[in-house]
């Protein structure tokens, strides 16, 4: 990582304002900036729609492969809920002011296959501080396979990628169960920022082995020794995956991967000449801003602006404070990229992909 790279230092006036009105509004509202009780709901619910199908075809209640497979594609929802609208915030440190409370919902990250110190350095440090920048944000880097700036080298592939690129999305989280969480406590540990998060290499890839065994363990080991279905359980695993990594790749895909959004490189110094938080408004897009169960289950990621400027608020209060933001930024003259539907950021997205892949 080029430690080198510098936002602008001064704060803008919308900053100040911006920041001035949402402290405004929890305050005028005497409202916490973390969880209420429909977050504690939501919590209970996507960890029930993980473990009660999960339950339910562990002891074999109906003896038939298409049950199976319901169960297990309804555990693909379950995990990227529990990603979404869970671990996300915990993560982040915006469920409780208890860090306790964080840490532990945290690792629910690591039940479904995941491990909590890689995402939280690839995500929170990395993806927050250098959203869109390449060579710097880890979450909008796929190597030769995409290409998601006209920065990046384009191969001959690339011009399908609009093709292939949405079977690639259902595979992320397989890869990081298998070889990606490994390589990254490797890589991160050479750049240092292993060390940042209170770990040392020996000590975070004990802990990465133990979340692994736990993981296969239970979600291989459990129903294979109650049911015996061996085929279908090795079948519905990867189904599970393949759902939920589609589905969380997109979600987060549609707010940066997009035709709106840009993808700025450093000057000549390593530097960005522009203020962090005019950053975020220039490189996140919004979509289906409005209340639905959508917004809901995807923990308000479609509030992606907000998320972007304010890590640390829980999401049950974008909605509100989406008005605030957009307000404040079309007032000093800013962007605010959103989208009206998911569908539509998703076209965006597909258009993104086949301009990159194209030939100059």
């Amino acid at each position: 990582m080029n430690k080198s790279v510098q936002f602008e230092t001064s704060k803008p006036e919308f900053v100040k304002v911006l920041r001035k009105r949402v402290n405004t509004y929890f305050k005028e509202n005497n409202k916490s900036k973390n969880s209420n009780f429909s977050m504690h709901f939501k919590t209970v619910f996507m960890l029930s729609l993980f473990f009660v199908p999960f339950i339910l075809l562990t002891i074999n209640v109906v003896d038939s492969w298409w049950f199976h497979i319901i169960m297990w594609s309804l555990m693909g929802f379950g995990m990227a809920g529990i990603g979404l609208s869970v671990m996300h915030d915990a993560n982040h440190g915006a469920y409780s002011k208890n860090p306790k409370v964080n840490k532990w919902l945290g690792y629910c990250l690591n039940i479904v296959g995941g491990f909590d110190l890689n995402w939280r350095i690839q995500h929170n440090v990395l993806h927050h501080t250098y959203t869109n920048i390449i060579g710097m944000d880890e979450d909008v880097d796929a190597g030769i396979v995409l290409r998601f700036s006209s920065s990046q080298k384009r191969k001959f592939h690339h011009g399908y990628q609009h093709l292939y690129a949405w079977f690639l999305y259902g595979l992320m989280t397989i890869s990081w169960i298998f070889t990606k969480d490994y390589i990254q406590v490797v890589k991160y540990h050479k750049k240092n920022l292993i060390e940042t998060q209170g770990h040392s290499l020996k000590s975070a890839i004990l802990n990465l082995t133990f979340w692994k065994v736990l993981y296969m363990t239970y979600i291989f080991g459990l129903p294979i020794l109650f049911n015996g279905k061996i085929g279908i359980t090795i079948g519905g695993f990867f189904l599970m995956h393949f759902i939920a990594g589609l589905f969380l790749t997109t979600v987060f895909l549609c707010a940066h991967i997009v035709d709106q959004a840009d993808f700025p490189l450093p000057n000549q110094e390593g530097n960005i000449e522009k203020n962090w938080y005019v950053h975020q408004m220039e490189t996140t897009a919004n979509f289906s801003n409005r209340k639905s169960f959508f917004s809901w289950f995807i923990g308000g990621l479609n509030y992606q602006i907000e998320h972007h400027l304010f890590p640390n608020i829980c999401h049950v209060h974008y909605y509100d404070l989406s008005k605030i933001v957009k307000a404040t930024a079309h007032e000093y003259g800013l962007p605010y990229h959103a989208n009206q539907s998911f569908f539509q950021a998703l076209k965006h997205h597909a258009t993104h992909l086949k301009l990159m892949g194209a030939k100059a």
